[in-house]
């Protein structure tokens, strides 16, 4: 009879020979890379890209390590690997790591993090004869797989890749070289804390040119935001723009529509592969979404649309995409916690009504239940709050009203009462977030 720490010895060995053969199998890919020339050299990158596509998250950290990367700058010294098909093949490597939101820490050790570091101050440096192509594809390559980044290179690469993000053609190539660009500065910014006020404009001048003539693919679009969203923790001036200027709400609303009618919401999560990049997409603006709400301190009539919009893709996702599900769960409570965002926001938007209509369901599990009581507590924390100015007063009793017609019509103190005496497990579970007193979940008390 075989124990359990014998299955467990078994599962290692499995896996161990899964990820001993997924870097096997590309090292042999690599090697026979040295053996091509000319476009068969092409055609068989183009192969590795489709393996990169399909390596699972795990694999990433397995396969590419300092020792692939020192094998990699090793055939680019000794010529095997033209540098402009390296370009090729780690730019599309960085683009699959930044997209799935994954890292390769390998690659900060290697040789070929110094060759590049060296080549791209070098080609800086130069007074004569710039390759400007080759200073924008080292800065992409490099940007989108390196985790370190030294001041001296992003007062380089950043400029750099903002400039190509600037290009004013209109064909596919030049979108895609975009895409990567902002992709590549947005990968920075997660790593590094940018000096946003130096960039800011350019950002602005790219979004403003892209609403007037549509020329963004829609990552580059939500990286662009991304960029500027980024920045609001250290530059409070941002938010003006963003919202009063650049219309943040509107956008927002507008590129969570299109990428809904991109996702196919019924089909079952087992019979779905890998997400599709409109999915990929969607998830990274949800993330934009909540990072601006945890910050933000201004607000206008727009977020409803936006709100609307938010509500719209948790209902969709709520059977079957349950990343984009939970992040809107975690979306809807930053808003609730935000006290920007007007109480009767929630419920023009449609939020309050949303997670009423999903707490009745006999499906909800533990964890999702917490989220939704503290999303609740929220308002009736804020709701129970008196105004000084009349007006406000006034506008919050109105506003209570309405919210306790919707608690009654909907069932909510009989819901909140079955949830009573678990109230302790939840805290223990996740936080101690949630009042074990009753009364804080009613604004009639």
């Amino acid at each position: 009879m075989i124990s359990k720490k014998d299955f467990r010895a078994i599962d290692k060995s499995i896996d161990e020979f899964k990820k001993k053969s997924s870097n096997e199998h590309f090292s042999e890919f690599l090697r026979e890379l040295g053996r091509c020339d000319g476009n068969a050299q092409r055609q068989k990158i183009l192969e590795m890209n489709e393996i990169i596509e399909e390596m699972e998250e795990e694999e990433f950290e397995s396969v590419f390590t300092k020792e692939m990367f020192d094998e990699m700058d090793e055939m680019i010294k000794e010529g095997e690997v033209k540098i402009e098909n390296a370009f090729y093949l780690l730019k599309h490597l960085g683009y699959c790591i930044v997209l799935n939101d994954m890292w390769v820490s390998g690659f900060g050790y290697s040789s070929l993090n110094k060759r590049f570091e060296k080549m791209i101050i070098n080609e800086k440096e130069k007074t004569e004869d710039k390759d400007e192509r080759l200073l924008v594809d080292l800065c992409k390559s490099y940007a989108c797989i390196s985790t370190f980044f030294s001041k001296e290179l992003i007062s380089i690469c950043v400029p750099c890749l903002l400039k190509a993000a600037s290009s004013k053609k209109r064909n596919k190539e030049t979108q895609k070289e975009i895409e990567m660009a902002l992709f590549a500065i947005c990968h920075i910014g997660k790593c590094f804390i940018l000096d946003y006020e130096l960039y800011r404009y350019k950002i602005k001048e790219i979004i403003l040119y892209h609403q007037k003539h549509n020329n963004l693919t829609r990552l580059a679009c939500q990286s662009s935001w991304q960029f500027l969203v980024n920045g609001l923790p250290y530059y409070d001036c941002f938010e003006g723009v963003i919202v009063n200027e650049l219309h943040f709400a509107r956008e927002a609303a507008r590129e969570l529509k299109e990428l809904m009618k991109s996702v196919d919401w019924k089909r079952k999560k087992e019979e779905r592969g890998r997400e599709t990049k409109e999915e990929l997409v969607l998830l990274r603006w949800l993330k934009t979404l909540e990072r601006y709400f945890l910050s933000c301190t201004m607000w206008n009539e727009e977020f409803v649309g936006l709100l609307n919009s938010i509500v719209r893709v948790f209902l969709a996702a709520k059977d079957n995409y349950r990343e984009v599900y939970l992040q809107c769960i975690h979306l809807l409570k930053k808003i609730a916690d935000n006290k920007a965002i007007e109480i009767d926001v929630l419920l023009k938007g449609g939020a309050v009504n949303a997670v009423l209509e999903k707490m009745q369901l006999q499906t909800l599990n533990k964890y999702e239940t917490y989220q939704f009581m503290l999303f609740f507590i929220e308002i009736s924390i804020r709701l129970k709050i008196k105004k000084k100015d009349e007006v406000e007063e006034a506008k919050r009793k109105a506003t209570k009203k309405e919210f306790l017609e919707k608690m009654e019509e909907e069932g909510y103190e009989d819901t909140i009462t079955s949830f009573h005496e678990i109230f302790i497990f939840f805290n223990r579970q996740y936080c101690h977030g949630l009042s074990l007193n009753i009364s804080d979940y009613f604004v009639n008390v």
